[in-house]
């Protein structure tokens, strides 16, 4: 057993070749003629003693120290929006990198203290992500670092991100309840004027659409994007049997929480007498309610994969491109029991196919 740390002269004396070579081998330099089998027993000679690189040295050599920061504003202090961290760490461990997490709490002075202690441990590149999807301006420490926006959108277009595709979790969720036969359907969106709301409600309006659903047979209304707000959008729809919703959607998990409180206390049974779809796919949420609840899932690791590679591709480019690459990805449908066929008993709904799909028939 080699005590203390193993050396480059040690591992080229295990294996018997010059250390010129095993740096060769080690740093996988270009147009080297190595025979295969030096550069396998090297490799095997380097594992077998423990071999770890200097990388300090590695650095000052390629200018480049093989880690990442991320830096979000909540996203590292909360389980639901983690798998953005996973999908970096992935794509980081690919390109033998690390990554460095910082939180700022939406606090801008600790915004510009934490970046600050990246770029002084020279971080190749930055991830800036937000916990929900919004417009930002990249800070200004930021402008001559390679940086990929997550969750988040920027006006400048030199700059990459990727956001969800709000319009197509709203058509989505609308398709989820008309397939199932609801015709008088409902959406509580969230009162705050944000990306997704506006997404959402426009996907789940224009789905409808195509399935040529009257304009009064849908309802939106808004409301605190929290349980309470469900329950209290909800017991002013449920309320009138003639005209209460078969199939609501909900903006997120959370009002739908509310919603299945609202139901149960104005006897309603979930999925028989309404079926509920909800945004997010918050496991703790969807999977704790009783029957579980149908969900479009924010890709939160798609969106940390996308933006981990874009961010490679910068600190491996010269330049940085005038237009970036920027994508909306769309999150699957996270099927459960809060949705079926609407009660049989009810004389008003109607079997319609879509417009598209009635040209075809």
């Amino acid at each position: 057993m080699v005590q203390g740390k193993v050396t480059i002269k040690q591992v080229a004396a295990a294996a018997g070749v010059s250390i010129t070579t095993v740096s060769h081998v080690l740093n996988n330099v270009p147009g080297k003629r190595i025979h295969p089998e030096t550069r396998e027993r090297v490799l095997a000679e380097a594992a077998r003693l423990g071999y770890a690189p200097n990388m300090l040295a590695q650095s000052l050599r390629t200018q480049r120290s093989h880690t990442i920061g991320l830096v979000g504003d909540e996203i590292a202090t909360t389980p639901f929006a983690g798998k953005i961290i996973l999908g970096a760490q992935d794509v980081a461990a690919a390109h033998d990198s690390v990554v460095f997490v910082v939180n700022t709490g939406y606090e801008r002075e600790t915004e510009d203290r934490e970046i600050d202690a990246l770029l002084r441990r020279q971080v190749d590149g930055i991830l800036y992500a937000s916990m929900y999807h919004r417009p930002v301006e990249l800070p200004a420490k930021l402008a001559n670092v390679p940086t990929v926006l997550i969750n988040a959108s920027c006006a400048d277009p030199a700059v990459a991100w990727a956001v969800p595709d709000e319009s197509a979790g709203g058509e989505d969720a609308a398709e989820v309840l008309l397939s199932a036969g609801h015709r008088r359907l409902a959406f509580i969106n969230d009162v705050d004027e944000i990306p997704a709301a506006f997404g959402r409600e426009e996907g789940f309006r224009r789905r409808a659409a195509a399935w040529g659903l009257a304009q009064e047979d849908l309802r939106v209304i808004t409301a605190e994007a929290d349980p309470g707000g469900g329950y209290q959008a909800a017991r002013r729809m449920l309320n009138g049997a003639m005209t209460r919703p078969t199939g609501i959607f909900c903006f997120n998990d959370r009002m739908a929480m509310g919603v299945y409180r609202a139901a149960a206390e104005l006897n309603l049974k979930v999925p028989r007498d309404v079926s509920i779809v909800g945004f997010d796919n918050q496991d703790f949420i969807a999977d704790g309610l009783y029957p579980g609840l149908t969900t479009i899932e924010l890709p939160h690791y798609e969106m940390g994969v996308w933006a981990a590679e874009q961010l490679f591709t910068q600190i491996s480019s010269e330049r940085k491109p005038a237009l970036a690459p920027t994508t909306r990805i769309r999150g699957p449908v996270i099927h459960r029991d809060s949705v079926a066929p609407p009660f049989q008993g009810s004389s008003l709904e109607e079997r319609h196919q879509p417009a598209d799909r009635r040209s075809n028939a």
